[in-house]
């Protein structure tokens, strides 16, 4: 089992930044595959960036490249999601996600609780 638990969430202006965390804690003994989903009011849930765990690939989804940067810290197990050059469409809860075959393509079994990103215009 792995428990996810998201941080870094809030408001900001239009052209701001944010940068979230997503703390991984349990089972360390194999690797996972992470990433960010968002699930904005009204809409489906939206991957947002992927990290594959041989430490060179992303993924991202096309209207945040440029703008968001996902990175791993493997000593402290922590994903972050820097996001510049936010707009009122990356307005939405974001969650972390984890899953052993998820860059495989297999959907992420692990998530967190989510924490909601708020840009204003």
């Amino acid at each position: 089992q792995v428990q996810l638990q998201e941080s870094g969430g809030g408001s900001v202006e239009a052209g701001g930044s944010l940068r979230l965390s997503c703390a991984a804690s349990g089972s360390t003994v194999s690797p996972y595959c992470m990433g960010w989903f968002r699930q904005a009011p009204g809409k489906g849930r939206e991957e947002v960036a992927r990290f594959y765990y041989d430490g060179e690939r992303r993924y991202y989804v096309e209207s945040v490249k440029g703008r968001f940067t996902i990175s791993q810290d493997n000593a402290s197990k922590t994903l972050y999601l820097q996001m510049n050059s936010l707009n009122p469409e990356d307005t939405a809860m974001y969650y972390c996600a984890a899953g052993a075959s998820y860059c495989s393509g297999a959907p992420p079994v692990f998530w967190g609780q989510g924490t909601q990103v708020t840009v204003s215009s």
